[in-house]
């Protein structure tokens, strides 16, 4: 069973990857299911209190990246399946991942600042 309450630990985590540039609710979701082995929607919901709509979009976030598995486990008799939740690679990896996206965005910045240099060098 999923916990219903993130640590300071992993506040600090949440905090830093919405520094880093993810989603605060993709990131509130990342953190709560990799602090479980697997999660349904609703315990994504109550454990990162977020709403459906927001969970859902915090998921889909994670999947669209590759992090996160999505698994549907029919019901007995009617109704809709329940979504279940996984990782789909250890946090560690995805840490690189992130990692590599913040030193192409610093690389990009650099370009850009030596070409602006370079232009105003050339104008004045």
């Amino acid at each position: 069973m999923a916990k219903l309450s993130f640590g300071e630990e992993e506040k600090g985590l949440i905090e830093r990857l919405e520094e880093y540039g993810l989603h605060k609710d993709a990131a509130r979701a990342l953190v709560f299911i990799a602090s479980c082995e697997e999660a349904t929607s609703r315990e994504i919901e109550n454990g990162t209190r977020l709403r459906q709509p927001e969970a859902s979009i915090a998921t889909k976030i994670l999947r669209d990246k590759g992090w996160v598995e999505k698994r549907n486990v029919n019901k007995e008799g009617k109704g809709r399946p329940v979504h279940i939740y996984s990782l789909n690679k250890p946090m560690k990896s995805i840490m690189e991942e992130l990692e590599e996206d913040q030193k192409k965005l610093i690389q990009e910045m650099e370009e850009n600042m030596s070409e602006i240099k370079s232009i105003v060098d050339s104008l004045y």
